[in-house]
């Protein structure tokens, strides 16, 4: 990415959290003061049981022990994530509306949805609670054992070069790795990654990226994990190397789950927020819960996670442009 396209998308979130919030910050200094003063709600975009509701209940749980208010976790799965996403995106930003919010909400829809109602401008980011990579897998069928064994079969047997994925997220990570290696891989869309990881045992597929929660399955030897995408080895597949150890250097590439409030969120309110989620996410407790959920802890800054943001926007719309992904609501 170009210094000048990161600092044109980091200016758009940026504007949003400060220029947006510092107008109401100064009208609203009384409420800001003894915010919070009723109960906090934070929108689930998923079923209840999922990550991202399980992110919410962690939270929730630990900012209603602080604040001495109810936080209600309101879930509103539909659509990819758009109805829950876009239900804050139009809630008052008043700090009383919160998103339990994965990549998929705040960076992939809108690089894949162009008339999505909704942009990462809408947002005031508050703090990533945790990541997690994209792991490269295979069938255990295929005769290859690294990556570079795994680019040079599917040249070599284009047939059988075939990929899936449960969301538009895994479209897009395999869409990288086609642009970035060459291979003639065919992509097939799955209902969730469950069926794709039974479509991998079985052989129906050569590879797909998944993430740890498919671990079991790698662990038991099932499946075969080749490399994972993520700047450093994880904690979970110690001697898994990564995609730049690979042989690829700029195939880095990490989902994420994080907190953010409408856009015109007064900016003290965001900073009270996220001081208190950052110290959340260092509790020993939670981190635990985090890991069982194949999460790494993460508790970063506001700011921080508004460069993330924009740098994960402007990576994912030019991969989506380049595949010609464009979808309807």
């Amino acid at each position: 990415m170009t210094d000048g396209l990161r600092g044109i998308a980091l200016a758009v979130i940026a504007a949003a959290l400060v220029m947006g919030g510092a107008p109401r910050a100064r009208a609203q200094t009384d409420d800001v003061a003894t915010y919070p003063n009723r109960p906090i709600h934070i929108v689930a975009a998923a079923a209840a049981g999922g990550t991202m509701d399980v992110v919410a209940r962690l939270v929730g749980q630990k900012l209603s022990e602080r604040f001495g208010q109810p936080v209600i976790i309101d879930n509103r799965p539909g659509a990819s994530t758009i109805v829950g996403t876009e239900y804050v995106a139009r809630a008052p930003a008043d700090g009383y509306t919160l998103l339990s919010a994965p990549l998929a909400s705040i960076v992939v829809n809108p690089a894949v949805y162009p008339k999505l109602r909704y942009g990462a401008r809408d947002f005031a980011p508050i703090s990533m609670v945790g990541s997690y990579p994209f792991i490269l897998a295979v069938t255990n069928s295929a005769p290859v054992h690294s990556v570079r064994e795994l680019i040079d079969y599917t040249k070599a047997h284009p047939e059988k070069a075939n990929a899936g994925g449960g969301t538009v997220s895994f479209q897009l990570m395999t869409e990288l790795f086609k642009q970035r290696t060459g291979a003639p891989i065919q992509y097939i869309p799955y209902k969730g990654m469950s069926e794709v990881t039974v479509a991998l045992i079985s052989g129906e597929l050569l590879m797909s990226f998944v993430t740890a929660t498919t671990a079991s399955q790698i662990k038991g030897g099932n499946i075969r994990a080749l490399a994972v995408a993520a700047p450093a080895r994880i904690a979970s597949f110690p001697d898994l190397p990564t995609l730049a150890e690979a042989g690829l250097p700029d195939m880095s590439a990490v989902s994420w789950a994080g907190i953010v409030a409408p856009a015109r969120t007064p900016e003290p309110i965001v900073k009270k927020l996220e001081r208190e989620i950052v110290r959340i996410v260092q509790l020993p407790d939670i981190q635990a819960k985090l890991r069982l959920e194949e999460l790494d802890p993460v508790g970063n800054s506001s700011a921080e996670f508004a460069r993330i943001i924009a740098d994960d926007l402007v990576t994912w719309s030019a991969v989506a442009k380049a595949a010609h992904i464009s979808l309807e609501q």
